[in-house]
């Protein structure tokens, strides 16, 4: 007897010894919770200790779903995009329910509301948002004044298309387009990809207007697609934006913060920041899309240590100030915002402060509805139907309910 619990001792303190297992989606936010772990272990525990293991936007679910599957090597805490959250509700849900554990935490008050809802399914909370990523509109204030652009003019679609218009007649587009935006310019107009229930494309004929308006845009010169597709590949930073091909970028808070400043530190005070022009029928000036959060997955051996590490890191004062000036994103812990840090003006923005723009946008955010099918609908949509509709293979009404039949169908799977 006096060696099995011994042994079984032993056991326990090999498993409490084990670093804490943490999987990372970008080498940036890599060097973040690097630093994070060395500030827990300063502030809370001296004896803790992490790995960090950085994976790629597309890789982290391949891995993930590998090791849930195996259930050897699970991380203790993921970091995962709300994008990608869906992939796990089409069973039980692989990761530790945190609904009562966020309560005592007070986060469920703390954390913008729009925002928890993203990691929340059947009214339990599988993760915490870490940004707020409300949309705006990055442009080229510099090149706006040389072309004698009324930013005025800017705050509805239709005064954007107006202006783009007059520059298309000299061959100057004035912004990419690509299929994240579709869902963007959906909530925009109080709509979304998924109804509450979810019913895929709720506003049928909604959805087919913006559709027809983006390649109406397209044709008319005013948007112009990445030749990648994606304003998220580096060949477009590298080329059409790089090279002043383009006047402005919709763009959430981490696009501003990490991407545009990665990729073209060159561009310091030349770029400013406004809400995203209205549409006709609605006052809405922003609408999100992506965003990551902190999971536990169920698999962990250590999940009351993978917890008081999420919980330090999303209420810590240094924790919320480091993630956002060093370039990561806006932190959806609104008792953050009061930070003078989060409010001071940015050289790259010219001087204007992303955080007084974030924090009066922030009442504004509408509510994503979260479904198992938004991740095959979103893929499904970049993949198969978005660029044919701008090329003219589809029309739009016939390819949305050619995309609503494979979601009722069960569709490709990723």
């Amino acid at each position: 007897m006096r060696h099995a619990l011994l042994l079984l001792a032993s056991l326990i303190f090999t498993v409490n010894a084990e670093p804490l297992k943490i999987w990372i989606s970008s080498q940036q936010d890599k060097i973040y919770y690097e630093n994070m772990v060395k500030h827990y272990k300063n502030s809370v525990d001296a004896k803790f200790d992490a790995t960090i293991e950085a994976y790629g936007f597309r890789e982290m679910p391949e891995k993930l779903a590998v090791t849930l599957k195996s259930g050897v090597g699970a991380p203790d805490v993921v970091q995962l995009d709300e994008v990608l959250f869906g992939i796990y509700l089409n069973g039980p849900v692989p990761f530790v329910d945190l609904t009562e554990k966020i309560k005592k935490a007070n986060l469920d008050k703390t954390l913008h509301p729009k925002r928890l809802d993203l990691f929340t399914w059947e009214k339990k909370s599988y993760g915490v948002p870490q940004s707020l990523s409300a949309y705006v509109l990055y442009y080229r204030k510099d090149l706006f004044k040389e072309l004698d652009i009324d930013v005025k003019k800017f705050e509805t679609w239709k005064g954007v298309e107006e202006v783009g218009k007059k520059l298309a007649l000299d061959g100057q587009p004035l912004m990419p387009v690509d299929p994240t935006f579709f869902e963007v310019f959906l909530r925009q107009q109080g709509t979304d990809f998924f109804s509450e229930k979810g019913e895929a494309l709720p506003d049928f004929k909604k959805a087919v207007d913006t559709m027809n308006w983006i390649k109406k845009m397209v044709d008319a010169g005013i948007f112009m697609q990445p030749s990648r597709g994606s304003v998220f590949d580096p060949v477009f930073f590298n080329g059409p934006v790089a090279n002043d091909e383009i006047l402005c970028i919709p763009g959430a808070d981490w696009f501003g913060l990490d991407m545009l400043q990665q990729f073209l530190p060159h561009h310091e005070g030349n770029w400013a920041i406004m809400p995203l022009p209205k549409f006709e029928g609605s006052d809405l000036q922003t609408a999100t899309f992506a965003g990551q959060g902190l999971l536990i997955p169920q698999a962990s051996k250590k999940q009351d240590a993978a917890w008081k590490f999420i919980e330090f890191v999303m209420k810590d004062k240094k924790a919320n100030i480091d993630r956002y000036v060093e370039g990561n994103s806006f932190p959806a812990y609104m008792p953050a915002w009061d930070e003078k840090e989060m409010m001071e003006p940015s050289d790259f923005f010219g001087g204007q402060s992303m955080g007084l723009i974030m924090k009066d946008l922030a009442k504004q955010i509408p509510k994503v509805n979260i479904c198992p099918q938004r991740p095959q609908a979103i893929f499904m949509l970049q993949e198969n139907f978005f660029s044919a509709v701008l090329y003219g293979t589809y029309t739009a009404e016939a390819a949305f309910k050619e995309l609503k039949a494979a979601l009722q169908q069960g569709g490709p799977q990723q």
